[in-house]
């Protein structure tokens, strides 16, 4: 079975988030599919100490950020 909205969320990622961030400074071009393990490293390559999944959905993983 495939899940539709998850198709819907990763393609609206690939069309809209991706491009909208290749065309900032920084470009990292992550969109909303990158990942814990990458958000974690942009995180820390910026600074913050602690970084942890707050709490998560069906849709959506909460990170919680600190210095």
């Amino acid at each position: 079975m495939i899940c539709v909205s998850g198709s819907i969320f990763y393609h609206a990622s690939t069309f809209i988030c991706t491009p909208a961030s290749l065309s900032q400074e920084v470009g990292l071009g992550l969109g909303a599919q990158a990942g814990e393990s990458k958000l974690r490293q942009v995180a820390t390559e910026a600074g913050f100490k602690r970084f942890r999944r707050a709490t998560e959905t069906p849709f959506n993983m909460i990170f919680e950020v600190r210095s």
